[in-house]
């Protein structure tokens, strides 16, 4: 109650101190919030708590558009700026192009031509619509000419025509009211009504500029004494208001139309107009416009000196006043616009700080990510090191076993040549000689390879077997067969695995046997499979085992264990498949069958 009092007080003072009130402007100044920007504001308070850019964005347009239509050049300017912001973060070219468009007119409302001129230039720069290029780059041109009247007309023409084929009637409409200000600049009153009732047909829908076309045309006519025309227009806007119910224009519109009345000297109408918007401002809580027309009437009495009927029309005010008052909700509602504007600027925050969470968490997810990248790839690399390494390591211990020479067949062989010369047989001692030195210069030329051609692998054994063949001629022959589908210079086998065997068969079977054995050698294709088949009628493994020093055993047991340990480094190097299997011959028949098995290499 006692703000109530206080709210009374202040306002019985205005009225009692405030100075006669004229009715000089046609377009209201709006003391309270529009409808339309309310209903903005709420909506982009409701997309911003549903945290849609796609919306927000839409939003913060339509908001500066009501801020625009409000004359509050500060806040369209603004919020077009947020918009562009989540435009150009979405790399949205189009609509880019229309906010920094948007943004350029509003700072040409408020008259800071260079910011506008720029942001004319980067609209037509970014814009991929030609249409829309050249009506910014008109506008760029139009303001760098700025006071050359001849030059900004020709450019806003040429951008009534752009529009007109893209039906931008709001736009069109603008453009005809920038042409009639700049023939008001010139005093060309005439030329500026003209193109102001140009602008009405495209503004048929757009109630903010229809206010101000009709207004400004009704002030051109009181300017020119064409009164009758001024009241027709100025009812016309009266009856556009009153469609749409906007009670602010409709009473401002009446208090100018009583002072084109009394100009006309028709005081009748003139009071008419007055008490009728007193009225609509009485009935629709609107006080301070209530008070307008009051003192406008209060005025007109004293001035005819009709002082009964003045004081009466204010008891009449102050007895209404505390039932105006209650129904105003001018105050209610701005405030209430200030509340959600806040509510506004604290979701803004929020979403900017969610935002930047989101970006660092992005940001240190990256740089995780990228850690855990570098470190997989380090440890790719210390992978990569090791398996070389130990591939290295396995090169080097194939290598060694190759190069391993069997002592035995050494010191046998010296022994053979130094008993051929102690029968003096030179012939037979030379004939060794030169096939042991040839054996021996292959074996070492290969001796660094892994696979060999099995053209030079049968060359080798043949060598081989025939220097045994010298030494134990009487003990065994030998034969070597190679299966004719195979192509001994483009077949690849493995180096130095077969020759162990043979020895074997030799040394443990053949030469102790009584009677001459037979050892066999044959190469055959198994499908993709090459079998090597090592044959000997010998005494057989259990047998020789039982005749054998401890140092023969442990021979035999080198050579299988080197043999082996060749074919799984070579299994490991090469993802390869030899494998190789020893069987004893069951009785009466005595010897050993080895073979040997590895899928068919083609040399490169």
């Amino acid at each position: 109650m006692r703000l109530y009092t206080i709210i009374i007080s202040l306002l019985l003072t205005m009225l009692l101190v405030a100075a006669p009130v004229q009715a000089q402007y046609a377009v209201p100044k709006k003391k309270e919030t529009p409808a339309e920007l309310k209903k903005a504001a709420n909506n982009l308070e409701k997309s911003l708590i549903e945290n849609d850019n796609s919306k927000i964005v839409r939003n913060y347009e339509l908001l500066a558009q009501e801020f625009v239509d409000k004359d509050d050049l500060a806040n369209a300017e603004k919020y077009l700026f947020k918009a562009l912001e989540i435009y150009t973060a979405a790399n949205n070219i189009t609509a880019r192009a229309r906010v920094i468009r948007n943004i350029a007119r509003v700072q040409e409302y408020k008259n800071k031509l260079d910011a506008a001129g720029r942001n004319y230039k980067v609209a037509e720069e970014t814009s991929t619509n030609k249409t829309f290029k050249t009506i910014n780059l008109n506008d760029y041109n139009r303001l760098k000419n700025k006071g050359n009247a001849a030059v900004e007309e020709k450019y806003l023409n040429a951008n009534i025509t752009l529009l007109k084929k893209d039906n931008k009637k709001g736009e069109i409409a603008d453009t005809y009211i920038q042409l009639a200000e700049l023939n008001l600049t010139n005093t060309d009153t005439v030329a500026a009504l003209e193109k102001y009732k140009e602008a009405l047909p495209y503004a048929k829908n757009i109630p903010s500029k229809l206010i101000k076309i009709y207004s400004e045309i009704a002030n051109l006519y009181v300017i020119g004494k064409q009164y009758d025309q001024a009241v027709a227009t100025v009812q016309e806007l009266v009856a556009e208001a009153k469609k749409n119910k906007d009670y602010n224009t409709e009473i401002v519109q009446l208090q100018y139309l009583a002072t084109v009345y009394l100009q006309m000297d028709d005081p009748e109408n003139a009071v008419n107009s007055l008490k009728e918007s007193y009225k609509i401002a009485s009935v629709n809580g609107k006080t301070f416009e209530a008070r307008e027309s009051m003192m406008l009437l209060v005025d007109y009495y004293k001035s005819i000196q009709d002082d009964q009927a003045g004081m009466a029309t204010y008891e009449e005010f102050v007895k209404n006043l505390d039932r105006i008052i209650l129904s105003d909700n001018s105050l209610t509602d701005a405030k209430t616009f200030k509340v959600t504007e806040e509510r506004i600027r604290r979701l803004e925050n929020e979403k900017q700080f969610k935002e930047e969470l989101i970006t660092r968490k992005s940001t240190f997810n990256y740089f995780l990510l990228g850690s855990m990248v570098l470190l997989l790839l380090l440890l790719g690399f210390i992978i990569k090191a090791l398996y070389s390494i130990k591939t290295k390591n396995k090169e080097i211990a194939l290598q060694s076993l190759r190069r391993e020479m069997n002592p035995h067949f050494l010191f046998n062989s010296l022994n053979s040549v130094n008993q051929f010369i102690a029968q003096n047989n030179e012939l037979e001692a030379n004939k060794y000689l030169t096939s042991y030195s040839n054996l021996m210069r292959n074996t070492m030329e290969n001796s660094n390879k892994d696979f060999v051609t099995l053209g030079n692998e049968i060359e080798n054994l043949t060598k081989y077997l025939e220097l045994e063949h010298l030494r134990f001629k009487d003990k065994f022959n030998f034969a070597i067969n190679v299966d004719e589908r195979l192509d001994p210079e483009t077949i690849w086998v493995p180096n130095m695995i077969v020759q162990p065997h043979l020895e074997n068969a030799i040394w443990h079977g053949l030469r102790y046997k009584e009677d001459k054995g037979l050892l066999k050698m044959e190469v055959t294709l198994l499908g993709k499979i090459i079998n090597i088949t090592i044959d000997d009628n010998g005494i057989g493994p259990t047998r020789s085992s039982e005749l054998k020093t401890h140092n023969q055993k442990a021979h035999q047991s080198r050579g299988l264990t080197n043999t082996k340990e060749r074919m799984t480094l070579l299994n490991e190097l090469y993802k390869t498949k030899i494998d190789f299997t020893v069987t004893e011959k069951e009785s009466p028949q005595t010897g050993t069958i080895v073979e040997i098995t590895f899928p068919i290499i083609h040399k490169p």
